[in-house]
Formats: structure tokens, C-alpha cells, sequence
């Protein structure tokens, strides 16, 4: 399939008079055809909502597990999808886009082989583990041949509940925005999990890649990133400057924190609070996005938005889906379109955000943009 060669529209006025058999038929030789790098959690997860849209027909899988692509089988059907072991093979054959959910140590060597072999990318967030890494994804994304589709993984951006908060607040009607607070509050570990050293191959270095700061990138960065991304996203700007603390309550393993407090200082006077943690109990998970105006209030989260318009006058809308599927959509529908957008520099500009709060915790003082960009 080319690029151009037909449009999303077109696709969806057929499948509106065709019968849906016929659809079917003809979905092998008019979707986008994906294959998936990395085929855990996420990665299946990803397979499943392909199985469900008509836009993108998944053909095949990368994963070194064998272990992970039998429970991705309890997901998704991998009936008629190449299976392999080596990514280079799926980069070298003929699939239009490629969803990349390796591990994130992975994701800036894994993004440079996928835009050599001119794939169009869907790369999970964030963009690497480090400064370092995520300043390559900068560097790469921006030199990107601009007929490449480069979305990363922050669904926020691409919600129908989300763009309608964020569309509320441009217009003016409730002021500008004065103050944003955040809540990530999750359950993680309870400190009874078996320690084990430090990685000692890189057979252990995948197997443990969720507790080790270097392979999953601080709690801040692999997780909280999406309220992160999204606080830049509204402020319209990356901030200026970070202070933090944080800490390990009850996590014995790897070397992660469980909970953190970072604030950063925006543009225009505006602070953005980031409060995050793994303590809460299994049941109990908070994740929201504040944004104070002057005459109003905006929540926003994965599954609603909410406008506070006065002391008791609060008006709500939920969203029919996982955000997720927004994303994958719109992603699929640029490729049909031939309409690139590439949003790598983005991606890996909300990382390095994260990022300058994680080194504001390390360091207990004061960071800045310029200081953490010119390390």
C-alpha cells in the first residue's frame, strides 16, 4: 500500500455499502498493514485494539519470549501473523507502520532502525530512559523524512475528552489558565517482592528492565509522563525549571522511588504540581489533570473530562472508549490520508521533562531546562 494511494474517507463510504462480509474480504488488501516490536503487555494490548479496526490489519510480531506471546494469545488471535524473534525482520519486510513497545531502554536504538527501513512509527512512551537517549529521539525525529507518520504514545493528546477540555480553554471563556496539579496515585509494590541483584547479562537486564532506573527510566518518566505530556500540552509550552523530593517507602527491589512531588515552573508566571506514587492499595488508583482558570475549573482524565463552573454546577462527559483507540485512529487515518505529522521532537521534549523532575529530585535543588539540556 502507498501512501496517497487511497484515503481513509474513501474506506469508511465502503464499508457504509458494502456488506460487512465484503469488508472483510477486502480489509487484507486496503488496511494498513502493521507489525508490532515487542509483544508484552502493552504490545498485546496494542494487537487487540487492531483486531478492531478496519483502518490497519495487524501481519506480524517481533518478541524474543515465547512466554510473552502465549499470553498475548489470550488478547488477540495471532492466527496468519509472521512471528519472529529478530525485529530486523519485520523492519525488512513490506508492512507499512510499525508499533514499537520494547522496553523503554530500547526505544532510541529501536526508533532509529525503524525510520532507516522508512517504516511509518506508533512508539510507546517515553522516548528513552535517560537524558541522553531522549535527546537522540530528538535529534532522529526531527531528521525524519517528513512523509513519515511519528506519533508517540501519549494518548492524551488525541482523546475526544481531552481535545474538548483543551478546546474549552483556548477559547478564553473561563481564563487563563493560572496553576495546574496532577495526581498519578497507583498501586505498585507492596515491599514483600524477593530482591535480586543487579543485572548481570542481558538476559537479566529484559527479564528485570521494570525495576532498574537505567532500563525503565524513574517512575516519573516510564509512568507520570502522561500527566506530564499533558500539562505541557495545555500550558502550551515546557517549563523552565523543576524542584522535587522523593523517596522509597516500601520498595525493597531494583532501585526505583515509589512516590515523588515535583513542581515545575512554566512560561507566564504558571506552576504545574506532578504528585505520584505506587503506595496506594490494590484498589484504590487516582489519575487526574487540574487546571485552574480564573472563572472555572478543568479536570481531565483517561475516561472523562469535567468543567466546575460554580459551587455546585459541574458538568461531565465520559469518554465511549480507551483513549488509545483515539490515538491508533487518527495515526492510521494520517497514513490513509497521506497526511504525515510527526510528533517526535513532542515526544521526546515531554520525556525530557519528566526527566529534568527526576534530576531534580536526585540533585535537591533547583534544575533548569537549560542546565539539564546542557549536561
Amino acid at each position: 500500500m502507498k501512501a496517497g494511494s487511497f484515503t481513509r474517507r474513501g474506506l469508511m463510504r465502503s464499508a457504509a455499502v458494502v456488506p460487512f462480509s465484503a469488508v472483510a474480504a477486502t480489509n487484507a488488501n486496503s488496511a494498513v498493514t502493521v507489525g508490532i516490536i515487542g509483544f508484552g503487555g502493552r504490545g498485546s494490548s496494542h494487537g487487540r485494539h487492531l483486531a478492531n479496526l478496519p483502518q490497519a490489519q495487524l501481519v506480524s510480531v517481533a518478541e524474543v519470549s515465547d512466554a510473552s506471546i502465549e499470553r498475548g494469545k489470550q488478547k488477540v488471535s495471532l492466527d496468519g501473523v509472521k512471528i519472529h524473534k529478530d525485529m530486523n525482520e519485520v523492519l525488512a519486510s513490506d508492512v507499512d507502520a510499525v508499533i514499537i513497545a520494547t522496553p523503554v531502554y530500547m526505544h532510541p536504538d529501536h526508533f532509529e532502525a525503524a525510520i532507516k527501513a522508512g517504516k511509518h512509527i506508533y512508539i510507546e512512551k517515553p522516548a528513552a530512559a535517560d537524558i541522553a537517549g531522549a535527546k537522540k529521539v530528538m535529534r532522529l525525529a526531527d531528521a525524519a523524512p517528513r512523509e513519515l507518520n511519528i506519533t508517540f504514545g501519549y494518548q492524551q493528546r488525541h482523546g475526544d475528552v481531552y481535545q474538548a477540555a483543551k478546546k474549552l480553554i483556548d477559547s478564553g471563556e473561563i481564563g487563563k489558565i493560572n496553576l495546574v496539579h496532577s495526581h498519578f496515585l497507583k498501586s505498585g509494590m507492596t515491599g514483600n517482592e524477593p530482591v535480586l541483584p543487579s543485572p548481570r547479562n542481558e538476559s537479566e537486564k529484559l527479564a528485570q528492565w521494570k525495576r532498574w532506573r537505567s532500563t525503565y527510566g524513574e517512575i516519573i518518566t516510564e509512568t507520570f509522563c502522561h500527566n506530564i505530556d499533558a500539562m505541557n500540552w495545555f500550558v502550551g509550552a515546557h517549563p523552565v525549571k523543576a524542584i522535587g523530593t522523593g523517596g522509597r517507602s516500601v520498595m525493597k527491589v531494583g532501585d526505583l522511588l515509589d512516590h515523588l512531588n515535583v513542581t515545575y515552573d512554566y512560561p507566564g508566571n504558571v506552576q504545574g504540581n506532578m504528585v505520584g506514587s505506587y503506595l496506594s492499595p490494590s484498589f484504590y488508583r487516582e489519575v487526574y489533570e487540574r487546571y485552574f482558570c480564573q472563572d472555572g475549573v478543568v479536570e481531565t482524565a483517561r475516561g472523562y473530562w469535567k468543567h466546575f463552573r460554580a459551587r455546585n454546577d459541574i458538568v461531565e462527559e465520559r469518554s465511549p472508549h480507551d483513549i488509545t483507540i483515539d490515538a491508533l485512529e487518527e495515526f492510521f487515518g494520517r497514513i490513509l490520508d497521506g497526511k504525515p505529522a510527526n510528533t517526535g521532537v513532542r515526544g521526546a521534549e515531554s520525556t525530557l521533562t519528566a526527566l529534568l523532575g527526576q534530576l531534580a529530585i536526585d540533585r535537591r535543588t533547583e534544575v533548569t531546562w537549560d542546565e539539564m539540556m546542557s549536561s
